[in-house]
């Protein structure tokens, strides 16, 4: 499973891995953040400009409708079928191609946000080859619209802040901390609506200009976390990322207890049928020898016939659970023998039908296997069924099996009816467990169990 690792921020001695680690430590004025946070700024502003540029034969119909409103709101007229056919145009180009744009976008935006912070992961899935398979997959995917969104928010939120907190603080207070040069050379600075033409009246600007000079490492710093804190919200995958590792451990866990359940289930039918079984064959001869040298119709004669017939009795149940552990047929010649036995055995008659033209892995034959036993034996114990169909066949690379009986129905996991066991033990493997079972039958239960190999 994935370890914990402690934050950087955690760590006074770490290096700080975000703007805000940065702007919580002592030397952070000296330190290269606040010029990493100014390029990631500036870099937003061109991005975003750049991609606008780029998209507005996209969005030509929805700029076209902004204009139209403000025309409208001048005074102008325009017909509300018109607005309508804008909106619905640029509403339907937007979505139609605005993920084809937002993908390669956001891999750009993952590779510029570690100007700033830490490396952001991608949550798509793998497409294989084919332009119509890729389009199909990324126009599916959570994260092309969660990367759709960014989208938007870098071209009309971010390019807009971050050119004001740029302009403003980095380019802004240069310019007042000058003012009075540019009015010693004959310059006059003008900010609506005041003219400064003297290096004494530029004064106030001065001390303005020194505010924003001290203010703009940490306006940008902090402007510069957020945006990336928005980015990181919408563009990595880091938390389901791990969250899959974690469920692949806990199924390869799984999978390792039942190959360990398997392996100390022969270990027992080993014992039983190579220590107690013989003890108790052995044993039967001997009672058996001992009767023949008995008085015929003594009590002693008797005696010994009827713990005679008890050891052959108590040697037939120990073959019936030493078979029901794991059968020797399965290991030896693999479900296209094991199930025919099986059948022949259950107390329901049972057709089989197993097209197998290959030995499948070893968990895959105990798994099928076992459904196999456990729907035969609730067959018999709860659905008063005349008969049963046992089906068994590959789908590619998956077994199908399936048990149709002709019982009563209405078969409920819920009812302790080792369903839900069923569908564990299935699950465990990768595998999965369908029951179809109206009120007067017929029963259906389909396993499919991927062969691929365990753990």
């Amino acid at each position: 499973m994935s370890k914990e690792t402690t934050a950087p921020s955690e760590d006074p001695k770490a290096p700080p891995c975000t703007p805000w680690e940065a702007l919580r430590r002592p030397r952070f004025l000296w330190s290269l953040w606040p010029w990493r946070s100014l390029g990631y700024l500036a870099s937003t502003v061109l991005t975003g400009t750049v991609i606008a540029a780029l998209t507005s034969p996209i969005t030509f119909p929805l700029l076209s409708l902004g204009a139209a409103l403000e025309e409208m709101v001048q005074g102008q007229n325009h017909p509300t079928w018109f607005l309508a056919v804008l909106l619905g145009l640029g509403l339907a180009l937007l979505l139609a191609f605005g993920p084809l744009v937002a993908v390669p976008v956001a891999r750009l935006e993952r590779w510029r946000i570690r100007l700033v912070h830490p490396r952001l992961r991608s949550g798509h899935r793998p497409t294989g080859e084919g332009a119509l398979r890729w389009v199909r997959i990324r126009y599916t995917e959570a994260a092309t619209w969660r990367e759709f969104a960014y989208l938007l928010l870098l071209v009309v939120v971010f390019g807009s802040v971050s050119w004001t907190v740029v302009y403003l603080f980095a380019l802004m207070g240069p310019f007042l901390v000058t003012s009075p040069l540019i009015t010693a050379f004959g310059g006059t600075v003008a900010l609506f609506p005041w003219e400064f033409g003297t290096p004494a009246s530029t004064l106030p600007l001065v001390a303005a200009g020194l505010v924003l000079l001290l203010a703009a490492p940490y306006a940008v710093a902090v402007t510069a976390h957020a945006q990336a804190a928005l980015a990181r919200l919408l563009l990595d995958d880091r938390g389901t990322e791990e969250l899959r590792s974690e469920l692949v451990e806990v199924t390869r866990s799984r999978a390792r207890l039942v190959d360990a359940f398997e392996t100390e289930r022969r270990r027992i039918e080993r014992d039983l049928h190579d220590g107690a079984q013989q003890q108790l064959i052995s044993l039967a001869v001997q009672v058996g020898l001992a009767r023949m040298d008995a008085p015929p119709g003594s009590d002693m004669e008797r005696t010994l016939a009827s713990v005679h017939a008890q050891a052959k009795e108590i040697i037939g149940s120990l073959r019936e659970i030493v078979h029901g552990i794991h059968p020797k047929v399965l290991s030896d010649r693999g479900l296209p023998a094991a199930l025919p036995e099986l059948a022949d055995r259950s107390a329901v008659p049972v057709r089989t039908r197993v097209d197998l033209p290959r030995r499948l892995p070893v968990h895959v034959e105990n798994t099928a296997y076992y459904v196999a036993a456990e729907s035969l034996s609730n067959v018999t114990k709860h659905a008063g069924a005349t008969g049963v169909r046992l089906n068994a066949c590959l789908d590619g690379d998956t077994l199908v099996l399936e048990a149709i009986d002709d019982g009563r129905g209405g078969a409920d996991p819920d009812q302790g009816t080792g369903l839900t066991g069923l569908a564990d033990r299935v699950a465990v493997v990768g595998g999965q467990i369908w029951l179809s079972s109206p009120p007067g039958g017929p029963t259906r239960l389909r396993a499919e169990i991927p062969c691929h190999p365990s753990g």
